[in-house]
Formats: structure tokens, sequence, C-alpha cells
């Protein structure tokens, strides 16, 4: 007895699309459909274009590019971006997107108005992560996996959708920061974001400088210098503690690389100084790591390194196992950091509403096995 697989009810594969391709990207996708090489590059360029600066979602739009050859990139591929699964608007105007990149793989994104100079987008690197810092929600979700260069960047396409704000040269843009601080770290999926900065930077495209572009880890600390080397973004350090101890727990990686490793590599990051500074972020944990003699830890520890401190009010979730710092005290211990020359802003909570605030992103992807995918898509018939 022979069994035959009946393959007539399957989907016919979707075309991909060439929104948020890196140029080299969209060159190599000329050349697969058969433009002379000595041309590829030539359209790939008036592909960015179209499709980066002008934000255009129909081939019909490329004035100048041919008929014949318009029709033929229709026939093969399209612009669109990936499934918003979920669009949420806080009270604040903070906006969440929940993005659907493939079947169980979900990432959320989040515009954050009036921050640096207008607005930045928080994006996602990884649908999950492996980190379980203890006071982030991101932390609970396990991984699902990293997100490409071209999932990356749809994030920022998507934001600027709905904003309005195409073409790239409009001089009143929302849109003039993004952050890698939003699920997942980045270091852990390097070469993916790295070429996500390639393009979210090109001055023919999205252009979005690197200097307004910064990268937060939590401490992955052989990749720190390296990130420097490959994207020249500005670098931001989940840090929370001043101890070895206390950042064992609150944030497990620092069993791997311990404050000295951390430290050292930082040192190590290219073009540090006055104009290119080292961005601290600090939560705020009520009896954790509040206290004056943390503050004045915090100083001996950053000597030496180009810094400012964000202060980050602890943002409660769900089963959270800490309490947010009054604001009494989060003052004084700004103003600790302050005397001693530092910036110390303390972020504004924004989006708490829609669970958009720092350390609240979790989507409800999870990692599903292929078989348990196939039975599913089985049952749904």
């Amino acid at each position: 007895m022979t069994t035959q697989l009946d393959l007539s009810r399957a989907p016919a594969p979707q075309p991909r699309s060439l929104a948020g391709l890196s140029l080299p990207a969209l060159k190599a996708e000329m050349e697969a459909m058969g433009v002379p090489e000595k041309k590829a590059g030539m359209r790939a360029k008036q592909l960015r274009g179209w499709v980066h600066h002008f934000g255009v979602t129909d081939f019909d739009a490329m004035t100048n590019v041919a008929k014949e050859m318009r029709a033929e990139l229709a026939a093969r591929y399209t612009l669109a971006r990936p499934e918003i699964a979920e669009h949420r608007i806080s009270v604040d105007g903070t906006q969440k997107w929940l993005t659907r990149f493939g079947p169980n793989v979900e990432g959320e994104s989040v515009y954050i108005p009036d921050v640096g100079k207008s607005g930045a987008l928080c994006v996602s690197s990884q649908v999950g992560c492996t980190l379980n810092c203890t006071f982030c929600h991101t932390g609970t979700q396990k991984l699902v996996r990293n997100l490409t260069a071209q999932e990356i960047v749809a994030q920022v396409l998507i934001a600027r959708d709905e904003l309005a704000e195409w073409p790239s040269s409009n001089e009143d843009r929302k849109l003039t920061n993004i952050v890698f601080m939003g699920m997942g770290e980045p270091l852990y999926n390097l070469d993916n974001v790295a070429e996500a900065i390639d393009t979210i930077s090109d001055g023919d495209g999205i252009a979005i400088g690197r200097r307004r572009i910064t990268v937060s880890t939590a401490g992955v600390a052989p990749k720190i210098p390296e990130l420097g080397a490959r994207t020249g973004a500005m670098l931001a350090i989940s840090l929370h503690a001043v101890r070895d101890d206390l950042r064992n727990e609150i944030v497990p990686i620092n069993r791997k690389y311990d404050l000295k490793t951390l430290f050292e590599a930082i040192r190590a990051y290219p073009d540090l100084g006055n104009s290119k500074r080292v961005t601290f972020e600090y939560v705020m944990l009520a009896g954790v790591n509040d206290s004056l003699a943390e503050a004045r830890d915090l100083i001996k520890l950053l000597r030496g390194v180009p810094a400012k401190i964000n202060l980050i009010p602890f943002n409660p979730w769900p089963g959270a196992p800490y309490a947010c710092s009054d604001w009494e005290t989060i003052e004084a211990f700004a103003d600790v950091l302050n005397r001693a020359g530092y910036a110390s802003p303390i972020r504004t909570p924004r989006g708490r509403d829609i669970f958009a605030a720092c350390g609240q992103l979790r989507s409800e992807s999870v990692k599903k096995s292929a078989a348990e995918l196939r039975r599913e898509a089985l049952a749904a018939e």
C-alpha cells in the first residue's frame, strides 16, 4: 500500500515583498529576475528610493520605471508590509503595533511622541527573549525566533505609514529616532540588526541618521565593541544595579559577563565622547536598587565613561515581583547623580494603559514545533 500526499489544497506560495529589503538584497532580487548585473544596481537604487523614501505600496507609482518592468515586478513581488494583528493608541498619544511576521510569530513596536527631536520608535529585534530579566515582562516569554533585517525595517515602514511620514525628506517629521529597546536582545541578533541599521540610516531611503539610532543591550559584552564598529549607532546599557550580586538577580546575564567585563567592553566602544555618550538605563525598584548609597556607587562605576543615566520608574505588569520606587525617592536618587555632573532625566511613563511602557512588551507568540503547526493547519481546514 502506498500513501500519496495530496498537495492540491496547499496554499500557493505568496510573492515576496520588497519593502524593507536592504540595497544589496534588492540588487540580488533584480539579478535573480534576470536584470543584467550592470543594470541591477541602478534598478535596486530606483526601488530603494520609491519604497523607502516615498513609501509607495504600488509598483505603478514608480513613474521612472518602464511600464513593462513595473508589470514584471508586480507579477513577481509585492510591496506589502507584514500584517498588523493589533494597533492600540494610548491616552497620551503613544501607539503600539502587534505585527504578525508569520504563523505564531508576533512582535511589538511602540511609537512614543515628543522624544528626542520629535518622536521615537521602539523596535523589536526578536520575538520573545532568552535573558529572563526579572523586572521585564518580555523576559517571561520564551524566545520564538530572531527577526530578519527586513522584518525590523518593516516596523519603521508601518509606523511611517500610520504617521503619514512620506517622503523621508518631510521637514516636520514626527518620527526622528529609532531605539532598539523592544522585544529581545539585539546583540544576540547582531547580523540582522546591523543590516537593518544600514537600511534605516541610508540617506537616499529612510534617512534616519546613525546618531539618532540607539541600540540597548543587557550586557552581551563580547559583542559591544563589534556593534559600534559595524553600525556607528548610539549605545545604551540596561544596567539596573551597581553590585554583581544584585545584578545577577535582576539581569541574569551578569552571571556570565559581570560588571568588570561589561565596563571593559563599554570603554572599548568606538568614538565615545561628549557628543557620543553611553546611555545607562536604570529601572527604579522600591527597596531593591534605589538607595542613595547605590546612587553614589553608580557614580563610581561610571567614572571615566561619557554617560547619561535614564531613570525609569518601574512599569507594573500582571504578576510582577516588584513595585515602583516612590517619586520622592526617585528625585533624591536623580539629585545625587545630577550634582555629580551626570544628566539623569526621569523617564515619564508612556503608554502604560496599553502595556506599551518600558518593560511591558510581551506578545502571545509561543514557540511551537513543526508537527504542532501542521496539526493546527489540518484542523483549520
